[in-house]
């Protein structure tokens, strides 16, 4: 896929299950579930243990699933995880050599970052989103409203705090998409292989987009 087809696919679905978990086999089956779910798209982070190896197998094994690679904090493990087929690259913070990286080699890429002046230092660096973290911890998404009030033009994704109460506000407030971890993949479904728990919460949250997004659209037009 391009990274234009990335990109879409990213603010088509909107939402982005994060994939922090304890071991390889539950990563592979949390992508497995989610794919499944509906939802073809699964950031696997660094703190996964053989994190790299995940990210290849899975590639393979679901060639119409993006996967891509989460706290990636330097260059170098930025290209083995492009070497390991990740289609995005994603980080905490605002790391400007991987957003380089990135962009040099025309990859999806998108930095976190709070503060507004952290926003637009990342935005002007050409990033594709920026991923506000942590949210909940301050404001939620009445913060995501304010900062869209002066940067309408820059695609946000909240993540850290995005769950059932939340997911539709967040949306409505302006986020592209949602960075969402154990409030899609809870550890009761992880470690019990409760793959119909997941679903369900898939369909929920993929419901409640597809909500606030109308609901958008129907205040945008002046219904």
């Amino acid at each position: 896929m391009t990274r234009a087809e990335v990109r879409a696919r990213i603010e088509e679905i909107g939402i982005l299950p994060a994939i922090r978990v304890p071991d390889a086999e539950h990563a592979r089956f949390a992508v497995e579930a989610v794919d499944r779910a509906g939802i073809p798209l699964a950031e696997i982070t660094m703190t996964v243990p053989t994190a790299l190896d995940v990210i290849r197998q899975m590639t393979k094994r679901l060639p119409g699933m993006v996967i891509g690679a989460g706290t990636v904090l330097d260059v170098e493990t930025a290209r083995r995880c492009l070497d390991a087929g990740a289609r995005f690259l994603t980080s905490p913070g605002f790391v400007p050599e991987v957003v380089e990286f990135a962009l040099q080699n025309d990859v999806v890429v998108f930095p976190g970052a709070l503060t507004p002046s952290e926003v637009i230092a990342a935005w002007k660096a050409g990033v594709d989103f920026v991923k506000i973290f942590p949210c909940a911890q301050v404001g939620g998404y009445h913060y995501i409203r304010t900062l869209k009030v002066p940067l309408p033009h820059i695609p946000l994704i909240a993540s850290g705090g995005v769950n059932q109460q939340t997911a539709f506000d967040f949306i409505l407030a302006g986020s592209s998409a949602l960075g969402i971890g154990s409030e899609l993949i809870p550890q009761e479904a992880l470690y019990k292989r409760k793959e119909t728990q997941i679903h369900e919460l898939a369909r929920r949250f993929l419901h409640m987009v597809k909500d606030a997004r109308a609901q958008q659209e129907n205040t945008e037009n002046g219904s």
